[in-house]
């Protein structure tokens, strides 16, 4: 249970902004208000995270298979510095700098698509598979870590070279372990 005004004495600023911000997390599902008492932070079950990582994965892999054939080399060499954030960050162990590195190479990814509509549900549906699972019962590992960013410069490589077979198969690994 977490309060405003705790929250905000803790970071040096009033309960006010820290309200704010908890209700934007309310809104987007993150945190739950519980009356007269402050904010819950929602924990994730093993399934709704493995259906969101469905869902993730019925919207995503379509979109970069038609892209692997569409797009020029060097539009995927760009996203080179995203990947390499993700190893960096699962390199160090820090989930939460990871989890942010990974949605920006996700979103710039899909990006290349030109349909924001598509990047703005993915990412909602990427932040929320992020969120702790309850009991704190499997969360991933640095090694974990290491190896789904692996997968993203992998995943580069693969599109670079027009290997689509490669693609296909780092794809579907990728969101077969992803949650």
């Amino acid at each position: 249970m977490y309060s405003a005004p705790a929250l905000g004495e803790r970071f040096g600023v009033s309960a006010t902004p820290v309200r704010e911000a908890m209700q934007q997390l309310a809104l987007e599902g993150a945190v739950e208000v519980v009356p007269n008492r402050g904010f819950r932070v929602v924990e994730r079950g093993a399934r709704e995270l493995a259906e969101l990582s469905e869902v993730r994965a019925l919207i995503e892999v379509p979109v970069v298979l038609r892209l692997a054939r569409t797009v020029a080399v060097e539009r995927w060499a760009e996203l080179r510095p995203l990947a390499e954030a993700t190893v960096r960050a699962a390199s160090a162990g820090c989930r939460a700098s990871y989890a942010e590195c990974d949605r920006a190479f996700h979103r710039g990814v899909l990006m290349l698509s030109g349909n924001e509509q598509l990047v703005q549900v993915a990412e909602d549906l990427h932040r929320r598979s992020q969120w702790p699972l309850e009991g704190g019962v499997g969360v991933r590992g640095r090694v974990d870590l290491v190896a789904d960013a692996a997968e993203h410069t992998a995943l580069l490589d693969a599109l670079i070279a027009r290997d689509l077979d490669v693609v296909r198969g780092l794809v579907g690994e990728h969101f077969a372990s992803v949650g």
